[in-house]
């Protein structure tokens, strides 16, 4: 079995990294790069970098600002926002980044998806599929930010994005983004079997428990957060050691390993007992005859 990567989502408005709750309010967190280093630093698999008001504003993610998260440390990063066709797409690749992702431009024109997996590779293309609940209890994909309504399923969505040569699918629920309540579990198992690419889950993680929910369907191969990331309590070393000692097939090349450690019902990191902070800290020697 392959092995499942967990992957960093940073959220950038007017060039600050934010927590998304709803796809409607912000709450600012910081510079992306520095965003970025933290989660390299942690031990993140991947980080994708998303401009979220870029469509909206008629232009592309900042392709400097891309480039220094992309130099921030040494994970595949994907970036997006804005994005309109090969040349976009382009730029991105050269300012090194691994992968784009698109999501206006996977609604509106599937030959550009087309092009660019036939010049770029399928690997570099990512669709961001972002999903909501509609009063009749069916899916629908929506995109600018959750704003405007596609009028299509996202099984069928998803199937159009891989006929056109999309490599790997994020899909987000719209209404869990940001409510710490889980992922949304019926939409994954509704849309990720029905397609041969990679999928990726996100929307909703708000503790450790969540993440392995989602990492144990065999038809998940990533999860991604964003707000629950960007804590220190919530570091990557300590939520993937918390991971592997549930079994879950995600990387273990992390920078610090974490013993005894506990999590609260709010999926926080609990306080070390002192009895465990002293054998951390101190070496006990027995005592040596004069």
């Amino acid at each position: 079995m392959a092995i499942k990567r967990l992957i960093g989502c940073l959220l950038v408005r007017q060039g600050i990294v934010v927590q998304s709750i709803g796809f409607g309010r912000y709450l600012p967190v910081g510079r992306p790069e520095i965003a970025a280093r933290f989660f390299d630093l942690w031990g993140i698999d991947e980080t994708i970098v998303l401009d979220i008001d870029a469509s909206r504003e008629g232009r592309v993610i900042d392709t400097e600002m891309a480039r220094g998260v992309s130099q921030a440390g040494f994970v595949p990063i994907t970036a997006g926002g804005g994005i309109r066709n090969t040349e976009d797409i382009r730029v991105l690749l050269a300012a090194g980044v691994d992968k784009v992702c698109v999501n206006r431009l996977a609604s509106q024109d599937l030959r550009v998806i087309e092009e660019a997996s036939r010049l770029f590779g399928t690997q570099c293309i990512v669709a961001s599929v972002d999903v909501r609940i509609m009063p009749n209890g069916a899916y629908s994909v929506f995109t600018d930010g959750g704003r405007q309504n596609c009028g299509i399923g996202p099984v069928e969505y998803a199937k159009r994005l891989v006929a056109a040569g999309v490599g790997e699918i994020l899909l987000t629920s719209i209404d869990r983004d940001g409510a710490r309540s889980g992922y949304d579990l019926d939409l994954v198992n509704l849309v990720a079997p029905e397609v041969d690419i990679p999928v990726i889950v996100c929307g909703g993680a708000g503790s450790a428990e969540h993440l392995n929910e989602a990492l144990e369907l065999d038809c998940v191969s990533a999860v991604a957060a964003a707000n629950f990331l960007h804590h220190s309590e919530q570091s990557i070393s300590v939520l993937k050691s918390w991971l592997r000692n549930a079994n879950a097939d995600v990387r273990g090349e992390y920078h610090a390993t974490y013993r005894n450690f506990r999590f609260g019902d709010d999926g926080r990191v609990l306080k070390l007992r002192d009895e465990d902070l002293d054998e951390q800290t101190y070496k006990f020697v027995e005592d040596e005859p004069i």
